[in-house]
């Protein structure tokens, strides 16, 4: 695909049309990546995107309890002192 560079006050940019910026789920922020003669464009991953609204389902539908106890029923915390 060709791209032009255009102008963008003093500096020079590309511009990404509509489906593109669709297709790849591009939004306010992409990583560049310069390999050996190529500049890679990413969209920015936000891996934790939704935690916060998962952990609220989970905690309203009781699903946030811990799968084991922290302390075991023959610990002895006397051999820590």
């Amino acid at each position: 695909m060709n791209v032009s560079v255009i102008q963008i006050g003093n500096s020079k940019g590309i511009r990404l049309s509509k489906s593109l910026l669709e297709r790849y789920n591009i939004k306010d922020t992409v990583e560049m990546i310069f390999e050996k003669g190529h500049i890679v464009i990413k969209p920015k991953a936000n891996p934790r995107k939704g935690w916060e609204n998962a952990f609220k389902k989970m905690h309203e539908s009781g699903d946030d309890k811990a799968l084991m106890y922290d302390v075991f029923e023959d610990e002895n915390f006397e051999e820590w002192i």
